[in-house]
């Protein structure tokens, strides 16, 4: 029988009983819901097995009100009939299984992501400090050659509208003439 024809089955035992049994209380309408949910799969409380003690833990009633209940003959019915469809808790649990292992493999791809992403900000992070060094230095020599340049009375600033980026030290690159040829 397909799932569908089981659950119509279902819903027919139930329906009888409902039509034969006009006082079923919430424990007993409880317990149906519960096998129904049960057997589409649709477990709330419980891993899905089609079981007395998950319909009594997914309808939220004891074991011996399940037993004095008038649903618990025609669950029974219904589920020694051979032409009844059971969920297939097994294949279900295979797929969370599955599931959890490509979850697993994803973090650790995501966790190897990450590290491979921190390394390259490291390493971009040394390499701005050395040419933040490389540049201070450079920055101190141009000044030392200002500083020398401007003591010697023959030498004349021919250009200084070289733009500069970074810091506001004076001028830009000096060109000068009057240099002693040798």
């Amino acid at each position: 029988m397909s799932p569908d024809r089981t659950g119509e089955h279902i819903r027919s035992a139930f329906a009888q009983l409902t039509r034969e049994q006009r006082d079923l209380s919430d424990l007993d309408r409880a317990a149906m819901a519960a096998f129904e949910r049960l057997m589409q799969g649709r477990p709330e409380l419980t891993d899905g097995a089609i079981t007395v003690t998950n319909i009594c833990t997914e309808a939220g009633i004891s074991r011996a009100s399940y037993y004095r209940s008038p649903a618990a003959p025609v669950i029974k019915s219904i589920l020694a009939a051979p032409e009844t469809t059971r969920p297939e808790p097994d294949e279900l649990r295979e797929e969370v299984t599955r599931l959890r292992q490509t979850e697993r493999a994803l973090r650790r791809e995501h966790a190897a992501q990450l590290r491979e992403l921190k390394d390259t900000i490291t390493t971009y992070a040394n390499q701005i400090q050395l040419l933040t060094l490389a540049n201070a230095e450079l920055r101190e020599e141009n000044n030392q050659l200002q500083r020398q340049a401007a003591k010697h009375t023959n030498l004349r600033v021919l250009d200084q509208d070289v733009p500069r980026t970074g810091g506001s030290e004076s001028g830009g690159a000096l060109r000068v003439s009057g240099l002693p040829h040798e």
